[in-house]
């Protein structure tokens, strides 16, 4: 072709030139013929240019259509078999300080970057007020047990009694009433003695002595009566006329006339009284109920005659005794009070639980914790809140990787971890599985379980950082395998191969993987690359996987 293009192009140009010199002085043609040369060679480079672009994309068109599918080979490798995922370092233990107290800080005797160990104090807070409460509760308490022991006392005998002698003057309450300790029940007045208390001059009183005869007599009678000197008061007293006297107390028998707005006056030996005075009843007392309770006999009424110690009526048993019981538990609840604010008062100094390095302090002495466990401001990671105090035990390093549910029974504590960090480009770190929690996380219709990774060797690594990881599940050795993503899995495991008519080019690649055969393997364990054959394929087999960059690149020529 290109000598038979030569020799026309020849042919063409030889007629040609002659005509053209024949006519050179009125046309110009050797100007002329140079402008069309220029222009045809430039035509031509673009044509070829074009022709040999055209061509270069069709070719790789039809090798990319041709390469629909990549060759993989069957090998024999060592297969590990691992589970990934990713998490974030934390340190081993943390503590973050809360409390539930309110109060000015008196003492924080620390600051960031300390270490500090179990049991420091790291906060004391102003407890002034629970102590003041303490103090409260521990009268209660006191005041609650002399309830519950009087009450128990007085429920030994569970009766109202006569205090005196006498007779029933006025009784305050029914049968059938509930009494309360301390209520008055019934007065006592003994009529039947009376007693004269009258004036004598200090000198005669001085002389008189207990137990003496006096003959005593009522104002407005005659009628002497016999008594009894019972009492000489050893005060002396300013009488009329400016004399000294002392008070001189004579028990009579009532003859019935005599009441306690009667006067008298009475004689002792030879000696006289200075003046009159009142008589009054010889017992006149008030019947108290020592403890409370339903009334449930009052064989007493008023104007009856009763003696010193005699019943006048009794409680309910059983009233008495629920009594005694809801003492019992006043005192009990009271004790508990007080040991509640004794308790919180350990609340106002806040100690570490951890041995570690102080990482925040964001209050310090004269702040007020306002009572809840956090407080606004601070660098927690938490938008608008902070802790009072972060510590970290850095002495070993640990984070949690969500794993699925299909793997998760293949992983058991001990197991080997490969880690790394794109912040520590390069570097690989070890750990072990620490600790695998059962209390997993369903999102989307899959759950997952956070197992936690304990690092070996943390140097470079801090809280925070960013990792992935593998756990080494299993170490099998030698093991035929394929790439993962050349299985079909779905139909319990098949591979498409190439056919016999394959076409392959001199470099040995495939050109075309001709009529694909599909073969059922069966499958042994995978990693995230490699799955292995137990049979099916032999070693230096080849099997075909998509190739997603050629069916790409014919959907958009297809386009």
């Amino acid at each position: 072709m290109k000598q038979t293009q030569l020799t026309q192009g020849t042919a063409v140009a030889e007629p040609a030139a002659p005509a053209k010199k024949e006519h050179a002085p009125k046309f110009k043609p050797p100007k002329k013929k140079r402008k069309w040369v220029k222009r045809l060679i430039v035509l031509v480079v673009i044509v070829a240019i074009v022709a040999f672009l055209l061509k270069s994309c069709m070719g790789g068109t039809q090798m990319a259509m041709a390469g629909s599918y990549l060759p993989e080979t069957v090998s024999m490798q060592d297969l590990t078999v691992t589970v990934s995922g990713t998490g974030t370092i934390s340190p081993i233990h943390s503590y973050k300080v809360t409390t539930l107290v309110r109060g000015e800080i008196l003492e924080a005797p620390f600051e960031e970057g300390d270490t500090v160990h179990k049991g420091d104090v790291l906060f004391r807070i102003d407890a002034s007020d629970v102590e003041t409460s303490i103090e409260q509760a521990r009268l209660a308490v006191q005041q609650a047990q002399l309830t519950y022991d009087n009450l128990k006392s007085s429920a030994k005998d569970a009766k109202l009694t006569a205090n005196a002698s006498g007779i029933i003057s006025k009784l305050y309450v029914d049968e059938g009433d509930n009494v309360t300790a301390g209520q008055q029940v019934a007065d006592i007045l003994d009529r039947s003695t009376m007693k004269l208390k009258v004036p004598f001059h200090s000198a005669d009183a001085a002389s008189l002595s207990l137990g003496q005869s006096a003959t005593v007599v009522v104002d407005g009678t005659a009628q002497p009566i016999t008594g009894t000197v019972t009492d000489i008061s050893p005060l002396e007293e300013v009488g009329t006329g400016g004399t000294l006297t002392r008070t001189v107390t004579i028990s009579v028998t009532n003859p019935g006339i005599i009441t306690d707005s009667s006067t008298g006056t009475a004689t002792v030996g030879t000696l006289s009284c200075a003046a009159s005075g009142p008589f009054e009843y010889a017992a006149k007392k008030t019947v108290v109920a020592k403890t409370s309770g339903e009334l449930a006999s009052l064989p007493v009424k008023e104007g009856d005659s009763v003696t010193d110690g005699q019943t006048i009526g009794s409680f309910d048993a059983d009233s008495i005794t629920t009594q005694i019981e809801n003492a019992r538990l006043n005192v009990e609840n009271a004790k508990l009070t007080l040991q509640s604010a004794q308790d919180s008062l350990e609340n106002y100094t806040i100690t570490s639980t951890i041995d570690g390095t102080v990482i925040e302090k964001n209050l310090d002495v004269g702040d007020n914790i306002d009572g809840t466990s956090t407080t606004s401001g601070g660098n927690t990671g938490t938008t608008g809140v902070s802790y009072p105090a972060v510590i970290y035990d850095l002495s070993a390093l640990t984070f949690d990787l969500p794993i699925d549910e299909l793997d998760i029974s293949k992983i058991q504590v001990g197991q080997e971890v490969e880690i790394t960090s794109e912040a520590l480009d390069g570097k690989t770190f070890t750990g072990r599985v620490d600790k695998i929690n059962i209390n997993g996380t369903t999102a989307n219709g899959v759950t997952t379980y956070p197992v936690t990774v304990q690092v070996d060797n943390p140097e470079g690594l801090y809280p925070g950082m960013n990792v992935s990881a593998k756990i080494i599940v299993e170490r099998s050795g030698q093991a035929l395998c394929v790439p993962i993503d050349t299985v079909d899995r779905a139909d319990g495991g098949s591979v498409k191969l190439p056919g016999p008519d394959a076409v392959y080019d001199e470099n040995g690649t495939m050109i075309s993987p001709g009529t694909i055969e599909t073969r059922k393997v069966t499958l042994g364990r995978n990693n995230d690359e490699y799955i292995e054959i137990l049979d099916g394929l032999q070693e230096g087999d080849i099997v075909l996987k998509k190739n997603e960059s050629s069916s790409a690149m014919a959907m958009m020529m297809g386009g």
